[in-house]
């Protein structure tokens, strides 16, 4: 996929094929979607500084654009969150308002099945064509522009089929999830992790290398948190060790 910055030469035009994305994605779900993707496009297109890659809004003030009231304030912005959709960058304290962010990956990777309803030359455009991405990195960025980083073992090597996720578990949810939206990055770096129990309301992974879990814990953290509390939303997170 292609790289999406909030700042830079391309930025205004990929703010469109965000926005773009979007909209074709909530085009084509049903009443509740359309509604969670207009009230986030508003706060899009009115409230978020991209320069600082923020968005610092008031439950009333969100309220009083989304014409609800802040129940319902709470109740999306909780779903967006939950989709990873709307992270928390710095949490609210002492009456102060939290600072938000985009998240710009999970966006992407969760309205990809309709780009090419808006047409071939923007499933171009955004790379949704890419077959090599099993070396794309999150942090807000993704895709090819740089090196691509293949794993020094090939998925599943010493770790036991058996291991890899218990049948109707949690993992085995969130490995469906996370195979379906992005194919490639799941089988270079995903598929050879094995579950190995839950540590302090967190699942604990085990990856074939040192080096296979740093990768993991450093370029797809968000992708597997966002997968897991889909398929859990009672964890609080997830760590990867080497086996």
């Amino acid at each position: 996929m292609q790289v999406i910055r909030p700042v830079g030469r391309e930025a205004a035009s990929r703010k469109y094929d965000l926005l773009s994305a979007l909209m074709a994605h909530g085009l084509a779900g049903d009443k509740h979607r359309q509604r969670l993707v207009l009230r986030l496009m508003a706060l899009i297109t009115t409230r978020y500084n991209w320069q600082r890659d923020e968005l610092t809004m008031a439950q009333t003030e969100i309220a009083r654009l989304w014409s609800v009231d802040e129940r319902t304030v709470k109740r999306d912005m909780a779903r967006l969150r939950a989709l990873g959709w709307i992270v928390v960058k710095r949490q609210g304290a002492r009456g102060r308002v939290s600072v938000l962010g985009l998240g710009l990956e999970r966006l992407l990777l969760d309205t990809r099945p309709e780009w090419s309803n808006v047409g071939p030359d923007f499933v171009a455009r955004l790379g949704g064509g890419d077959t090599d991405s099993a070396g794309a990195g999150q942090g807000g960025e993704m895709g090819g522009d740089g090196p691509t980083v293949v794993p020094f073992r090939r998925p599943g090597a010493g770790v036991e089929p058996a291991q890899m996720a218990a049948p109707g578990g949690i993992w085995a949810a969130a490995r469906a999830l996370l195979l379906a939206e992005d194919p490639a990055v799941f089988d270079a770096w995903l598929a050879p992790l094995a579950e190995a129990g839950i540590e302090d309301g967190q699942l604990v992974l085990l990856a074939p290398s040192r080096f296979h879990a740093s990768y993991v814990l450093t370029n797809l953290r968000e992708r597997l948190s966002t997968a897991l509390r889909r398929a859990d939303p009672t964890l609080a997170g997830v760590m990867v060790r080497a086996g």
